[in-house]
């Protein structure tokens, strides 16, 4: 149910921003990714380019990737269904899976994607019907999906207790900051996913030896 309000508040800021209500919902609908969402607002909104937009859709959601490998065993076998649950795997999707036991993940795999999906889309619709007076009555609506990610950031710490990829984030992320504001949340993520990979290789051959 986290969901509702960050869904709610892409539909509004959508609204607010000039984008007809049409392209707002078959976005929720086929990208479903709450930050690639809310990045996209204004690079809708002056009209940039394909190239543009998919460029910065595929680095904001290179992190999905590595949501799959703990889940691969757990992945349904009918096909659309593992595609489906591939598709849905956001951040949410992947907090909820990873704090249920192996023998409820299975079978509650298709049902969660669902239920994350369906509840995006209709928060969607909900914040692009209430609009501009949503906007004015609560401001600030941007930080809603920061707040989701804050909360899953915090269960996730409570329950594994793995502090290297928040310290390799934090640390990104104030380097960025320094050396290029304008892209800090794209280069943070990209760099973070290289670090990790790199890190991941190092384990293998330290394994392999």
């Amino acid at each position: 149910m986290g969901y509702a309000p960050a869904g709610m508040a892409f539909g509004v800021l959508a609204s607010v921003a000039g984008i007809p209500w049409w392209i707002s919902i078959f976005i929720s609908i086929v990208v479903f990714s709450g930050a690639a969402q809310y990045a996209a607002i204004p690079l809708i909104a002056t009209g940039a380019g394909i190239l543009n937009l998919s460029v910065n859709t595929l680095v904001i959601n290179l992190r999905h990737v590595f949501y799959a490998l703990p889940l691969v065993e757990i992945l349904p076998k009918n096909r659309l269904k593992r595609a489906y649950c591939l598709f849905c795997l956001t951040d949410e999707c992947f907090s909820v899976m990873t704090s249920l036991t192996k023998e409820d993940q299975r079978g509650l795999f298709p049902k969660v994607s669902l239920l994350v999906h369906s509840y995006w889309v209709i928060a969607t619709i909900v914040g692009i019907i209430a609009g501009e007076e949503l906007a004015r009555l609560i401001p600030n609506l941007e930080f809603a999906l920061p707040a989701l990610f804050v909360i899953l950031w915090f269960e996730q710490m409570r329950s594994k207790r793995i502090w290297w990829p928040s310290l390799i984030a934090i640390g990104l992320y104030l380097l960025m900051l320094l050396i290029a504001p304008k892209y800090v949340l794209i280069l943070t993520l990209l760099f973070a996913v290289l670090l990790i990979l790199f890190r991941a290789a190092l384990q293998s051959k330290r394994e392999q030896r």
